[in-house]
C-alpha cells in the first residue's frame, strides 16, 4: 500500500459565466489572504469572506485550502519563469540580461502578492510545489546558464558565476515586492514609488558587472 500523501486535486476549469466569475473571485481572494498571512495562517473562512461567498459555495469549487494554494502556485511558476525563457542566445548579452532584470523588477511592481506567495512557499521547503522546482525550474536555469557561459567564453560579457548572477537578479528585484513595507519605510518620502530609481540603480549595477 502506498503511504505517500497524494497532492491536492486542482478542480477542472469552470464552464458557465457565473462559475468563471466565482472561480476568479476565489483565487483573487486566496491570493490576498495567502500573501498576507501565509499558507499556514490563512483559513478557508477568511478566503470565503474575502471572495464574498459562503464557505460551502467556495468548497464546491475548491475542496481544500491546499487546492486553492496549488492552483495559484501552478499558474504562478509558469508566469514567473517566462522572463527567463525569453533570454535570447542570439541577442546582445548585456541587453538581454538587463532586459531580464527590468522584467523581473516590473513583475515585483505589478505582482507583489504573487511574489510573496512564491517566496513563502520556498521558505517552507516547497511542500506544494513538490518536484516542480527540480523538473521545471532547474532545467530552465541550467539551459540559460549554458547561454551565459557561452557569452563569457566568447568574451562578450565579463567572467561571472552564471548561477549566482541569476540568483542575484532574483534577490535584488524580488526584494522590492517581498520587503515592500521595509523598503518604503526606510526610504521615507522617497519611497512613494521606489521602482524608477531601483531600475536605474540595478541597470547601472549590472552594466558595470557585465561589461568586459
Amino acid at each position: 500500500m502506498n503511504s505517500e500523501k497524494s497532492p491536492p486535486r486542482i478542480p477542472s476549469e469552470p464552464r458557465t459565466r457565473i462559475q468563471r466569475r466565482n472561480h476568479k473571485a476565489i483565487l483573487d481572494a486566496a491570493l490576498d489572504v495567502f500573501s498576507s498571512k501565509g499558507f499556514r495562517g490563512a483559513t478557508v473562512d477568511e478566503i470565503a469572506q474575502a471572495a464574498g461567498l459562503s464557505k460551502p459555495n467556495l468548497l464546491y469549487y475548491f475542496p481544500t485550502k491546499e487546492a486553492m494554494h496549488l492552483a495559484l502556485l501552478s499558474t504562478l511558476l509558469d508566469v514567473w519563469l517566462d522572463p527567463l525563457r525569453t533570454l535570447d542566445p542570439q541577442g546582445d548579452p548585456v541587453s538581454e540580461i538587463l532586459g531580464y532584470v527590468r522584467r523581473k523588477l516590473e513583475m515585483s511592481r505589478e505582482m507583489p502578492r504573487e511574489s510573496r506567495i512564491f517566496a513563502n512557499e520556498v521558505l517552507q521547503g516547497g511542500p506544494h510545489l513538490g518536484d516542480t522546482l527540480g523538473t521545471v525550474l532547474k532545467p530552465l536555469v541550467d539551459e540559460k546558464v549554458e547561454v551565459i557561459r557561452g557569452w563569457i567564453a566568447a568574451g562578450r560579457i565579463a567572467e561571472v558565476h552564471p548561477y549566482h548572477l541569476i540568483f542575484s537578479i532574483w534577490s535584488l528585484t524580488q526584494h522590492y515586492a517581498d520587503f515592500d513595507v521595509q523598503v518604503r519605510t526606510v526610504l521615507g518620502d522617497e519611497g512613494a514609488d521606489p521602482f524608477p530609481e531601483a531600475e536605474r540603480y540595478l541597470v547601472a549595477l549590472f552594466t558595470k558587472l557585465l561589461t568586459p
